[in-house]
């Protein structure tokens, strides 16, 4: 540390003396993009011995590019867990709706999702337009009045970065309901969080909680799912019979993980059908009652000393063996209609940060004024 505290105060006296001798130099500066520019002066009068050197700080105004070498290059602040938003939304921050305070707080998830959401009675037995099943209607409520996705769109688009707004049009264009993920009375909000992380990269929207144990402890989690939940569709159940009569009404097969002689290999299903994948508690696994009303069991075969997984690799393991097996049978995982899609990122885009829901409002009301008559 010494060595290089001379060598830096050498190097300084050094150009000092040079840039004096040759008459050229009163003042440089060397800016720091975003930061404050560091001013070496030279006083008029100086000690003798002394070079007169002073470090001077000035506020420089930030620089949205910098050009190296004739190449512009963008400079962007950093995100924890996601990418800069805009400068009109930039405002929240993923720890608001980490996984242990959303599993805990019921009116917090619903809130979440801000889309209109069908009814399960109304679609009892029934599928939607698409093929399959789409959580959402075509209808934002604000107030009174409502939006369309495309309105919402219209009013959200300039407000977010187009780098942000492809980022979601290639999410979504990867996103399916066609396979969801059911955790069941898991005792670690670190392993829910890993498998809610997973859900989100792998393609998957719907992922459901059913926990029937309130007195069951969690540890700590914050930063496990990096704010993969802000982006699903999670639904929390008080039992298993609830869910998995939700889920058939929605025309699921609920596909329990058992490692018993009627389990069905992961490699010999045909995941292009709807599936609910379905894993259990770390220490008794899936539950009697679960494995009652499940369709089928299925099992990931395993080779070592160890017959078994952590509950969260196995949740990777499985979701990511479906999206293979319909890729291969289907040539893609995501199948949303261009409806279905529309209305997806439109919830995004509402997602997107606590300032959206606020000039979508703005916007309607504009949107009222306009086609209210004056008297």
């Amino acid at each position: 540390m010494a060595a290089c505290k001379t060598l830096v105060r050498t190097s300084i006296f050094s150009l000092v003396s040079t840039l004096r001798s040759n008459n050229r130099w009163t003042s440089s500066s060397i800016s720091v993009p975003n930061s404050s520019t560091l001013c070496f002066s030279t006083p008029l009068s100086s000690t003798p011995g002394c070079p007169g050197l002073s470090l001077v700080q000035h506020r420089a105004p930030s620089r949205t590019y910098a050009s190296i070498e004739g190449a512009p290059v963008s400079i962007e602040p950093a995100y924890p867990n996601d990418e800069p938003q805009s400068e009109t939304l930039a405002q929240e921050t993923p720890e608001e709706d980490n996984v242990e305070h959303l599993l805990t707080h019921r009116e917090d998830v619903v809130s979440l999702m801000k889309m209109e959401r069908r009814r399960i009675r109304l679609d009892h037995g029934r599928k939607s337009g698409g093929g399959g099943w789409f959580p959402y209607l075509d209808r934002f409520s604000c107030g009174s009045s409502y939006l369309s996705s495309g309105e919402v769109l219209e009013a959200l688009g300039p407000h977010i970065m187009d780098s942000r707004k492809e980022r979601f049009r290639n999410v979504v264009r990867n996103r399916s309901y066609s396979v969801c993920l059911v955790v069941e009375g898991l005792t670690d909000f670190g392993n829910v969080s890993a498998a809610f992380r997973s859900a989100d990269a792998l393609g998957f929207q719907s992922v459901h909680v059913v926990s029937c144990d309130s007195s069951k402890r969690y540890r700590e989690n914050r930063h496990v799912s990096m704010g993969a939940e802000k982006w699903l569709d999670i639904e929390l159940w008080d039992s298993i019979q609830e869910c998995f009569k939700a889920l058939k009404s929605r025309g699921y097969r609920i596909a329990t993980t058992h490692v018993g002689m009627d389990a069905v290999s992961v490699y010999e299903m045909d995941w292009s059908c709807p599936t609910a994948i379905v894993v259990g508690n770390e220490n008794k696994g899936i539950s009697d009652e679960a494995l009652e009303l499940s369709d089928l069991h299925c099992s990931i075969p395993m080779n070592g000393m160890v017959d078994s997984f952590n509950v969260s690799v196995a949740a990777g393991i499985l979701m990511h063996h479906a999206v293979c097996d319909r890729t291969s049978r289907l040539g893609y995982h995501g199948d949303l209609t261009v409806e279905q899609s529309r209305i997806l990122l439109a919830e995004f885009s509402l997602r997107h940060s606590k300032s959206s829901i606020s000039i979508a409002h703005e916007y309607a009301k504009r949107k009222a004024a306009v086609l209210t008559p004056e008297l």
